[in-house]
């Protein structure tokens, strides 16, 4: 169990403080960081340092002395599954896809940053679910839509979502469920999903073209096709997220790969979540409207919270939005929403230390391309759907169901 509070201690630790107590590099350090084990917050303003919570780092200390009594190291179990389980900790579960340490995002072993470089989405898609890139599964040239007239969406992540619900049902491969036909049913349900994007927009279907070029093709904005695809990458899969751990509970109980997929679409959409570019979105158009400062504050006080900026596992900068940023600066040099993002980015982190994240590098991606603050999370959806297929195939492969217990704490 977690010690008592001892009231001499300080609340927070420099990272040399931290490193001798737990007695390890400042890598490993962060590698605690990373998984939720130890809470990182910003350091004194004007500074880069950042300090480290003394509870997390005694609370690993005492764990360790226990571990060296079994019967102690059993109650510590049980106390962290009914205490802290599923609040950036346990269940902790099994998955050779993608890792986040040292601030550094791999898919399957490989940087995630290095691959949007040259990678396609269609080539991320293969190495995430078969483990080789090269080995791009084949996208059906026909997406299962519906043939009479759709119910009419208001909002493109709400036509991703109908196309969804339709092809769960009525696309005969969808009920397939030999594992030699997985991958290729995860092909179906990515075309799906871009074919019924261009449908939103009124554009006739291009099968033929590379994911990210059909997308750029949909939102008319052909300058950004290479941009869009290094985003798609960036944005493939990024560990037990929300909506991620939905589609493998969903995947575990045997819901095919269109359902798991709708699951995790319909999690995506919270303000903690995928929803979070928006309000990245408004505090740039804020800042472009006003004064940047003025506008940081206003949001800070309206949210409780700075709108993209700092990520839990990424305590020294989200890597994502330093590449997305980088690449939209060396594109869109002059583009306000590049220009405000970098002036957002100056202040914030002078006065706080906080890094921006990738909500603020989308949500400057869109403003650049000139498109209405929802592609954002359409953007966001498209991007993830990969991770989720390639997530709910590593379930399926298991045969394992996701069922965690609850403690009981009513009268």
């Amino acid at each position: 169990m977690t010690p008592a509070h001892d009231p001499t201690r300080p609340d927070s630790l420099t990272a040399a403080e931290a490193t001798a107590l737990l007695g390890v590099k400042t890598a490993t350090l962060y590698a605690y960081v990373s998984r939720g084990l130890i809470r990182s917050e910003p350091g004194p303003a004007g500074t880069r340092e950042r300090r480290y919570s003394a509870e997390d780092v005694h609370a690993l200390l005492h764990r360790a002395a226990t571990r060296r009594d079994p019967g102690a190291a059993l109650q510590d179990a049980v106390q962290d599954a009914v205490g802290g389980a599923l609040h950036w900790g346990a269940p902790v579960l099994d998955s050779a896809l993608t890792r986040i340490a040292d601030g550094t995002l791999t898919y399957r072993g490989q940087n995630a940053a290095e691959l949007s470089t040259h990678l396609t989405v269609e080539e991320v898609a293969a190495l995430l679910w078969t483990g080789q890139a090269g080995a791009t599964p084949a996208l059906p040239l026909r997406a299962r839509l519906t043939l009479g007239a759709p119910a009419r969406a208001t909002q493109p992540v709400e036509a991703l979502a109908y196309a969804l619900t339709y092809a769960a049902t009525h696309d005969l491969t969808a009920l397939d469920t030999r594992p030699e036909a997985q991958v290729a049913q995860a092909a179906r349900v990515l075309a799906l999903l871009y074919a019924a994007l261009e449908r939103f927009e009124g554009v006739p279907a291009a099968p033929d073209l590379p994911l990210h070029a059909r997308l750029a093709r949909a939102w008319a904005v052909p300058h950004g096709a290479d941009v869009l695809r290094r985003a798609l990458v960036l944005l493939a899969d990024h560990e037990l997220n929300v909506s991620t751990f939905t589609a493998r509970v969903a995947a575990s109980g045997g819901a095919g790969l269109h359902h798991a997929t709708l699951a995790a679409l319909c999690a995506l959409q919270g303000p903690q979540h995928g929803l979070a570019s928006l309000d990245a979105f408004e505090l740039l158009g804020h800042a472009l409207r006003g004064n940047p400062r003025e506008a940081l504050r206003d949001a800070t006080r309206r949210h409780g919270r700075l709108p993209g900026f700092g990520h839990r596992l990424y305590p020294d900068g989200d890597p994502r939005a330093h590449d997305l940023l980088s690449a939209l600066h060396a594109q869109f040099p002059e583009a306000p929403g590049v220009q405000g993002a970098a002036t957002l980015a100056a202040l914030t982190r002078a006065e706080t230390g906080e890094q921006p994240n990738v909500d603020l590098a989308l949500a400057a991606l869109i403003h650049a391309l000139g498109r209405p603050p929802a592609d954002a999370v359409a953007l966001f959806a498209l991007a993830r759907s990969v991770g989720w297929l390639a997530h709910a195939l590593e379930t399926v492969q298991t045969g394992q169901l996701i069922r965690p217990r609850a403690r009981y704490v009513g009268l």
